[in-house]
């Protein structure tokens, strides 16, 4: 139960950081999110765009994703999926609910804006131009995909994916030194990616990214969707279709699933 200990204190710490300090880091939050899933899919865009290489595609991408959280960790940043593990602060009653709302809330905003930023630029490089256009089309279909999900769907996916995201923090605690904490973020990232489950923040990046580059027809073209068929993939549906569900499957697949339930064994292991 040292890992318990350690994580509500580590939410104390982060409750208490000043509004600008915790934006700067929610926003460098973000960018390392937005790196790996940009990454993430210049390696593996010629594998996900062919239905007999997907499934392989999926693990390439897993083993280049995690590096963002790796840079969280050990470069410092703000996330605001792990910080569903406040709630233990809050359970031990170290930490009221307001400083953690206002926590969530102010990592969500940062975690947007670094996210934004790297889409933007991504767009403007030119990298999307990659194979003719696939890549920006990839994005375009990744993105597409993403808004089409119904809410259930997105609800249970971003519950396992948080599941995990919040066991890799979880367990990067548990070690000491840094090589330790890379190689438990590495597997356990890299099965949630190979899921494909949904990550509230890496979605920050992923579906603004894909709005924009379908105002290219080159790219429009490469993705193979018809263009009346995108007109799902809009900012309205990024939000309600998206990120509503998939954060709300995110903060119970972190609080409840890791953070909750390690708190109740405890409990329960020293009630008399």
């Amino acid at each position: 139960m040292e890992i318990l200990e350690y994580t509500s204190n580590a939410g104390i710490v982060k409750t208490q950081r000043k509004t600008l300090s915790v934006l700067i880091l929610a926003f460098l939050g973000g960018a390392y999110i937005a790196f790996a899933a940009e990454g993430s899919t210049m390696a593996a865009y010629n594998l996900l765009a062919n239905a007999d290489t997907y499934g392989l595609g999926k693990v390439l991408a897993g083993t280049v994703f995690g590096t963002g959280l790796m840079l969280i960790v050990l470069a410092g940043g703000e996330l605001f999926t792990g910080n569903s593990l406040i709630i233990v602060s809050v359970l031990d009653r170290e930490v009221t609910v307001k400083a953690m709302l206002r926590n969530w809330l102010l990592v969500y905003i940062g975690n947007f804006l670094g996210s934004l930023c790297i889409a933007i630029m991504m767009n403007k490089s030119g990298l999307f131009n990659s194979s003719n256009g696939l890549l920006g089309g990839m994005t375009i279909k990744t993105a597409s995909y993403k808004t089409a999900l119904p809410f259930h769907s997105a609800f249970f996916l971003g519950i396992m994916c948080n599941w995990l995201v919040c066991l890799a923090v979880w367990v990067s605690y548990g070690t000491a030194d840094i090589l330790g904490k890379a190689l438990t973020i590495f597997f356990i990232i890299g099965l949630f990616v190979t899921s494909g489950f949904e990550h509230s923040i890496a979605n920050m990046y992923y579906i603004p990214a894909g709005i924009i580059a379908k105002q290219n027809p080159q790219w429009l073209t490469m993705s193979q969707i018809p263009a009346d068929q995108t007109a799902h993939l809009n900012w309205f549906n990024f939000v309600v279709k998206n990120l509503i569900p998939v954060t709300l499957g995110n903060i119970a697949g972190g609080s409840v699933m890791v953070g909750g339930l390690y708190w109740l064994s405890r409990e329960f292991q020293n009630k008399k």
